[in-house]
């Protein structure tokens, strides 16, 4: 009997209470590795005020590493994730988490401006495959259903990590110095990556994995499609493209924004310093990650009241863009928690569009051409986040104000929504070319 087969003796009921949880191992798996990834990334923005005193570095030095990193990240994009598509992510996702653990380490053993940012490049080039080994993961592993709400569980992981990080990092530096804070973060993804290889298999692989919960994996795909070898020039092509594009491409910098520049907010407006930034960090970033997680589950609520398919993921992502409004007032307030606040809302608002727009590309996609199009689109943000970083570096030289910056962060997210709305309007499924292979076949 074909493991996709109906199991004769279990009712429909039953079948669905026997389903199994390996999958949402494999989520657990994504959501460590992500956790990981932005501990790396955010622990030079913690650093940052001890490090313009240890080595000089200055507002706009400080923009410039960060540029560094996003362009390296950007250029990662372009191919990690074609990359992910030929190799798979039980291989992919290995290599790039053993590149940005190598890079993170690399910076303990720098000292100047140039340094950290050759060590930053390194770093991006890294990181840069987590979100297509992530997204194509997903893909593999849920139904479509279920696919958002993976993808907020997942994602997650990038607040985990910004609340770990103060937690952690602060104290390390105090007591060790700001060398032992990179060694720490560095070393942390080498178990991962032991875990990783000798756990995950694709679906029909993998040997702990019940017929049961393989059916529901596929349950709403009869068949899966496989694309054809579709050049980068021939994706750009499809409107739906363009869509995920824009939509994750416009709002991506101002995450970059949050993460990099929020505990320099806090130090400038509030005199927030190393020892005290702990908690508001936490408070912020804890909310955004249950705005993730809520922002993923939020498209099964609205089909409970009647909305299906894409009124459904872009009635989720509608809602979570209201919530970066607060930003546009947010330089008219004198108290630092009523500033929490505010952010905090932003980064849950953002969490919950960015799990539903990662998911519009395995809506429109083929699974094994999503690495390449989430890739795509994260290159657009990492290139347009390196010119916010630059820019943002160079205001705040000048005239030490964040306004402009949040007026940005305000807006911008209603403009990403009109452009998805225009080129990829129902999330109607692209005109792929592609193989048909019958599961269980």
């Amino acid at each position: 009997m074909s493991p996709l087969e109906p199991t004769a003796d279990l009712s429909p009921g039953q079948r669905r209470t026997h389903v199994g949880n390996v999958r949402w191992t494999i989520c657990a798996m994504l959501f460590v590795a992500t956790t990981i990834n932005y501990m790396d990334r955010q622990v030079l923005s913690l650093l940052k005020p001890t490090l313009q005193h240890s080595i000089g570095l200055s507002e706009e030095g400080y923009g410039n590493i960060i540029a560094m990193f996003q362009v390296a990240y950007a250029v990662g994009l372009l191919g990690v994730g074609r990359l992910i598509d030929k190799v798979g992510t039980r291989l992919g996702y290995s290599l790039v988490m053993a590149v940005w653990s190598l890079a993170a380490l690399a910076h303990a053993f720098v000292s100047t401006v140039t340094g950290f940012g050759i060590a930053r490049v390194a770093l991006g080039l890294g990181e840069s495959g987590n979100f297509p080994a992530a997204i194509k993961t997903v893909a593999d592993w849920f139904p479509r259903s279920e696919r958002s709400l993976a993808t907020g569980i997942f994602n997650a992981g990038a607040t985990a990590g910004a609340i770990i990080c103060p937690l952690t990092i602060p104290w390390i530096t105090i007591h060790y110095g700001w060398h032992a804070a990179f060694l720490f973060t560095g070393l942390i993804g080498m178990p991962w990556i032991i875990w990783w290889w000798f756990y995950y298999r694709k679906p029909k692989e993998h040997p702990t994995l019940t017929g049961e919960e393989l059916r529901h994996i596929y349950e709403e795909n009869a068949e899966q499609m496989d694309a054809a070898n579709i050049p980068w020039l021939k994706l750009l092509t499809y409107r739906q493209t363009w869509g995920i594009v824009l939509g994750k491409g416009l709002t991506d910098p101002i995450w970059w924004f949050y993460l990099f520049w929020i505990p320099g907010y806090l130090d400038s407006r509030f005199h927030v310093d190393l020892k005290n930034l702990g908690l508001p960090i936490i408070v912020v970033y804890l909310t955004s990650t249950v705005g993730g997680i809520l922002g993923g589950w939020l498209p099964a609520l609205f089909e409970k009241f009647g909305l299906r398919g894409a009124k459904a993921r872009y009635g989720a992502m509608f809602f979570c863009a209201l919530f970066s409004l607060p930003m546009l007032y947010i330089s008219h307030v004198n108290d630092m928690w009523t500033a929490v606040a505010l952010l905090s809302l932003a980064t849950a608002g953002h969490q919950g569009w960015s799990a539903n727009v990662y998911t519009c590309a395995s809506d429109v996609f083929p699974n094994s051409v999503v690495g390449s199009v989430v890739g795509l689109a994260g290159m657009v943000g990492s290139i347009l986040g390196t010119l916010l970083s630059v820019e943002a570096g160079r205001i705040l030289q000048l005239t030490g104000s964040y306004n402009t910056l949040f007026i940005l962060a305000g807006s911008i997210y209603m403009v990403a929504f009109v452009c998805l709305q225009i080129f990829a309007p129902g999330l109607r499924r692209a005109d792929v070319p592609v193989t048909t292979e019958r599961l269980g076949a």
